[in-house]
């Protein structure tokens, strides 16, 4: 493992490699350049000087804690342990140590199989009194559809149950396919709203259509109704559960201590995207994108389209970002109030800050850790560590690893 400066040089030869789940993530030939390429480089009197030297000294150390099969998300319990899921269909409780308990019984069954199965984990706000926990997965439809779904149930960690579990929302409608299911959880800082992000299920053109729930980020109640005051709030179910639409593959969804609400989302050939949320904005897919199609044919820059919302950061090559977190801890030098994003294809953990001063923008990557496999989620723990997942991106169940990051002093 290995921490990579990214200078216009190096990232040029960064070959994407590995797969998205069900889909190889291939590197744009469109000339364009991500902002992430042009120029970006270690502020004067931080760079070493001389050949292989350039290398930064990493902050962390990568450290093994459990075996995992098909890992996809986790969050902290208030006890310090961890639930995670593994895309087969369990939810698992596991200890700092590495202790694996489980299965928690009670769990809805999923409609396995490419990037479907069990997906992100959630706490209610309330939780340390009502224990319930939210799950995101694919269940089967009728003619071999298939869509994302959301449900709740309460956690019962002495008989390791979930009960009651019942569904509170699904993707409208469910359609052919095994990709962009996205169904990332989240709540509002204050606790009262549920956004959920929706892909557009490779489709294309439900990202622009406002009378399916597909390709957009949504505003929910706890409850899975949509919420009041939500900019389609007139326009009927499922049009009123819409915050922002445009969206293509959503597999990061997290607010800053701001109240700001980031993304990240999976570009086609090139164009992964990192951006801010804002209400009711239209973000372009698949009309523009800074990535072409997986055939060939071009895709319209951002640029040429000043009324969708563009992205803050971009990469081509692409990264293949699956998860994202906010840092608000002080365990890392530099990272407070940063952004941290694992990569599938990139075998990378990408820090992104917002405060670059690169030609005269605000956001952008500012350095990427080699991991040597796919990181499919990145979570922060109560005390300041930051918990990665990673998995092999096949689906023999084996390869999948519990890693925590700690800190190495300069």
């Amino acid at each position: 493992m290995r921490s990579t400066l990214l200078t216009a040089s190096v990232f040029a030869l960064l070959a994407c490699s590995g797969g998205s789940d069900a889909q190889t993530r291939a590197a744009a030939s469109d000339p364009q350049q991500s902002s992430a390429q042009s120029g970006a480089t270690i502020p004067s009197g931080e760079r070493p000087e001389g050949g292989d030297d350039n290398a930064i000294a990493e902050p962390f150390k990568a450290t093994p804690v459990a075996n995992l099969a098909q890992p996809w998300a986790m969050t902290f319990l208030p006890d310090g342990r961890m639930l995670v899921t593994q895309k087969t269909g369990e939810l698992l409780v596991v200890t700092q140590e590495g202790v694996k308990l489980g299965p928690v019984t009670g769990t809805p069954e999923v409609d396995y199989g490419g990037q479907g199965g069990l997906g992100d984990v959630a706490l209610h706000p309330d939780f340390e009194n009502n224990h319930v926990v939210y799950l995101s997965f694919v269940e089967a439809g009728e003619d071999d559809t298939r869509g994302a779904a959301v449900g709740r149930g309460e956690l019962d960690l002495n008989s390791m149950s979930l009960k009651d579990f019942e569904v509170v929302w699904r993707q409208s409608e469910k359609v052919e396919g095994r990709g962009h299911f996205s169904h990332r959880i989240v709540f509002s800082p204050d606790g009262q709203y549920m956004f959920v992000s929706s892909g557009e299920r490779q489709k294309f053109d439900p990202a622009q259509d406002m009378s399916n729930n597909l390709g957009s980020i949504l505003r929910l109640n706890p409850d899975g109704t949509a919420a009041e005051g939500n900019p389609f709030a007139d326009q009927g179910s499922p049009t009123d559960q819409i915050w922002s639409y445009g969206h293509r593959n959503i597999l990061g969804l997290a607010f800053g201590p701001d109240g700001t609400l980031w993304e990240h989302e999976m570009g086609p050939k090139g164009g992964d995207e990192f951006q801010r949320i804002e209400e009711g904005e239209n973000y372009g897919y698949p009309i523009v994108s800074n990535g072409d199609h997986y055939d060939g044919r071009p895709i319209p820059n951002h640029d040429t389209r000043p009324e969708f919302r563009a992205p803050d950061e971009f990469w081509n090559p692409v990264i293949s970002p699956s998860s994202l977190i906010i840092y608000t801890g002080d365990r890392y030098e530099g990272w407070q109030n940063t952004a941290l994003i694992g990569g599938l294809s990139s075998q990378a953990l990408v820090h992104v800050t917002f405060d670059c001063e690169l030609d005269g923008r605000e956001i952008c990557e500012s350095e990427r850790f080699q991991m040597d496999n796919r990181i499919r989620e990145v979570e922060q723990g109560p005390d300041g560590l930051v918990w990665l997942l990673e998995d092999n991106g096949n689906d023999d169940g084996e390869g999948g690893r519990l890693l925590r990051l700690d800190p190495v002093q300069g």
